[in-house]
């Protein structure tokens, strides 16, 4: 409600757009008086291009007009009769309006509380100037861009009103040039009278003939000054108008589409296109308004033919215009919801383009067709240079045609491909080194309509960001690498799709970082520490100092070409093995601070060293990919004294789908405290799987103890005894533990394969009819 709160104090002009977002589509008094509640639902949550998501929005729209009912039913005495019955009129109108299209109702309140936020918030940036407070960058740039729309629209209005005061001008002077044809016809005619009267007619006539015909020299000389004067300040709001396009579409447009690539990597979410659109509309509105001016003005031009220059000049003006808003709508077909970077053949996906000015140039009164093609990076760069007119296509994209609707809710033109699937692909020569997975392509959308009674045809295009091609699941890892990199360290305005080949290490950590928090959904992303074990690991390094780094580059093939040394995968490769690891399994446990994981093994002995038998940590695999190992101090059980850190074979994806991380720590009777010092259970306890689910791994009757039955999934530190356990597992020799405390890999699997077989059984069942 306090959004509602803020919008009832806009004026003027942000009041006037206020109450143009309401209508039959939405009254006004619904969104008064529900205020409070419509604030309070998750509109945001609903995605718009989801079919699946109807159920979501239909109980949203019910729910919506049973508080509208309740709302009506609760008014009462004679002032409130009225308002009851329109109350109940209007849910009886949302409801037929929108039953059979909810989403349409979400995307229309989305779009108005979007829009009063952005209309609350550009008058409080407003009263924060005028207050002598400094605003950020990003309001001065609004609020800059606010100030040039409003002297483009009285340089629009001035020139209006010019236009009329000529138009009125021209229109007397014809009146008189018409009066002086009459009197010439008057004086051609005097030849019939007498010589007496002719003379006294002819003298009063040709005193007046020379009277108008003085006025008119004067008014002509005046009506080509107007003229020469309205050209003039047309040219100005003409320059007015390509400043404030060029900052609108190619910085703001462009940040925009730069924040949507960046997205693709897990940056936030590419807000502000409905600010977009209504900056694109009012451009629309008053290039518009300025052409249809120079028109009327070319219009009394050929009504009245002076000597002068004005025909070229309106003609060049209207050439000037005519590009201008070619400029504008060519720009603003944009991909609104960028097709899957990774695209795998014979597999849905889905895509929105949208034209920013349609709803204002009225494009939908005839509703344009858009046809979607995949193009190979080398056809992208000749239709960018114009070189190829008609769209050769790489592949074959079945239910690629699409035509374009008009959400009058929303004033938005759009097209929604909801089914695509490419069928097939067609590769280019590789170069080099290059995978399959290295090679980009582009969804290309096009389309064409007209404006103005088809006075003005629009052929526009535009290109989706890079796709990958795959046609198995494992080529999506490398993929994934391509489009990261090429969505990190693309140049605006770039050639399709050139990218650097060696990049910063900094730049590098930022999208690795952007990448991780994004996929942990956590703002807990890569700590320098971490970011230097990720150096230490690209470079082969062993520097602990970060400013080492700063100023060394990575190559694309130390990225994901080569092989780290003495390991058959890559940097890339391991890291995103990492991320799938923690995204599926782990994520609790590393935004609770619980794993440290960039450790490598000299450095877990040397923190562990330091601290009591039992503690341990949590440390990604260096020798497999998606691994991730616990590492524990305890006493050499050869060598009396002496404290060793052991080392777990990792686990990986395949065990946390059999048991959890906790649950296997809880096993590990001898692991007590979590590095640094924190006991495990005031760490894991609370994901611990209930004990009345562990029935079926345990043996029936167990005789009562102090001690807790374990379940290892591998050998626990040798120093350490474990009362009870029942035989569950085959006993373990000291043997599977190296020099250095790992595990003997063939004997270690052997153990583990053993205990998953055990924990497979259906050992309940056994239970129960022993019992019985």
């Amino acid at each position: 409600m306090a959004m509602w709160i803020q919008a009832q104090q806009l004026q003027g002009e942000a009041l006037h757009q206020m109450q143009a977002l309401y209508g039959q589509h939405f009254p006004i008094e619904v969104r008064h008086y529900l205020a409070q509640w419509i604030e309070s639902q998750l509109w945001d949550s609903v995605e718009l291009d989801n079919p699946a998501e109807e159920t979501k929005a239909k109980r949203l729209l019910d729910n919506l007009v049973s508080e509208l009912q309740k709302k009506a039913q609760l008014q009462g005495g004679e002032d409130g009769f009225l308002l009851k019955i329109k109350l109940g009129h209007y849910a009886s109108q949302l409801k037929s309006t929108y039953d059979r299209c909810p989403l349409e109702l979400v995307r229309c309140i989305k779009h108005i509380l979007h829009s009063e936020q952005r209309l609350v918030q550009e008058a409080t940036n407003v009263s924060v100037w005028s207050g002598g407070q400094a605003m950020d960058s990003l309001s001065q740039r609004h609020q800059q861009i606010n100030q040039a729309f409003e002297e483009l629209r009285l340089a629009t209005q001035d020139t209006e009103n010019e236009l009329r005061k000529l138009q009125h001008s021209q229109e007397y002077f014809i009146i008189q040039y018409q009066e002086n044809l009459r009197i010439q016809a008057q004086l051609s005619s005097l030849s019939s009278l007498p010589p007496a009267e002719r003379t006294q007619r002819e003298t009063t006539l040709q005193s007046k003939r020379a009277t108008v015909e003085a006025w008119l020299t004067r008014e002509a000389s005046t009506l080509q000054k107007y003229r020469l004067d309205l050209s003039e300040q047309h040219q100005k709001t003409l320059a007015l108008l390509r400043k404030q396009q060029t900052l609108i579409l190619d910085e703001e447009l462009i940040q925009w589409k730069r924040r949507q690539q960046l997205a693709g990597n897990g940056g936030p979410h590419e807000g502000g296109l409905d600010v977009l659109q209504s900056w694109c509309e009012k451009l629309a509105d008053l290039i518009w308004q300025n052409r249809q001016q120079i028109r009327r003005c070319e219009h009394l031009t050929q009504q009245l033919p002076l000597p002068g220059p004005m025909e070229e000049l309106l003609s060049k003006l209207n050439a000037d215009i005519t590009d201008i808003i070619s400029a504008l709508v060519t720009s603003t077909f944009i991909i609104e919801k960028q097709p899957p970077q990774v695209l795998k053949t014979q597999t849905k996906f889905a895509a929105t383009v949208r034209l920013l000015v349609g709803g204002k140039l009225n494009v939908h009164m005839n509703p344009p067709q858009v046809k979607a093609v995949i193009v190979s990076e080398q056809q992208a760069k000749a239709l960018l240079k114009n070189e190829s007119t008609h769209s050769e296509s790489s592949g074959e994209i079945l239910n690629n045609n699409c035509v374009m609707e008009y959400h009058q809710a929303t004033g938005t033109l759009s097209a929604h491909f909801r089914n695509m699937s490419l069928k097939r692909i067609k590769r280019s020569d590789r170069r080099g080194a290059e995978s399959v997975t290295e090679e980009k392509f582009t969804v290309l959308f096009e389309s064409q309509f007209s404006v103005g009674g088809n006075e003005l045809v629009f052929h526009v295009k535009t290109l989706s960001l890079p796709v990958v091609v795959i046609v198995h699941g494992s080529q999506d890892n490398n993929a994934t690498a391509t489009v990261l990199w090429d969505n990190a360290f693309a140049e605006p305005g770039r050639v399709p799709f050139i990218v650097p080949d060696k990049v910063l290490w900094p730049q590098l950590c930022e999208a690795l970082d952007m990448k991780y928090k994004a996929e942990m959904h956590s703002s807990r992303g890569l700590s320098d520490d971490n970011l230097v074990f990720l150096a230490q690991k690209g470079f082969t390094s062993s520097s602990n100092n970060p400013e080492d780094y700063r100023n060394m580059t990575i190559s694309w093939a130390q990225f994901n070409r080569e092989s780290l040394p003495g390991r058959n995968f890559t940097f890339w490769q391991w890291f995103d093995g990492v991320v799938e690891l923690m995204k599926k399994h782990l994520k609790p446990h590393w935004n609770d601070g619980a794993i440290l994981g960039f450790v490598n093994k000299q450095q877990a002995q040397d923190m562990l060293l330091s601290k009591p038998n039992g503690t341990f940590l949590l440390r990604f695999s260096d020798s497999e990919i998606g691994g991730i190992t616990i590492a524990w101090v305890a006493e050499n059980p050869n060598k009396p004294g002496e404290r060793l850190v052991w080392n777990l074979l990792p686990y990986t994806t395949k065990d946390f789908s059999i048991r959890s991380l906790a649950d296997r720590i809880s096993d590990l009777n001898h692991l007590l405290f979590l590095y640094p010092d924190r006991p495990k259970d005031e760490v894991f306890a609370k994901y611990y799987t209930p004990p009345l689910c562990m029935y079926q791994f345990t043996t029936p009757n167990p005789e009562p103890s102090g001690g807790a039955t374990t379940f290892m999934d591998q050998t626990a530190s040798p120093s350490v005894s474990h009362p009870n356990s029942f035989g569950v597992y085959p006993s373990m020799t000291d043997t599977m533990l190296d020099a250095d405390g790992d595990f003997d890999l063939d004997d270690t699997m052997d153990v583990a394969r053993h205990v998953e077989e055990l924990l497979r059984r259906p050992m309940a069942n056994q239970w129960s009819s022993q019992q019985s």
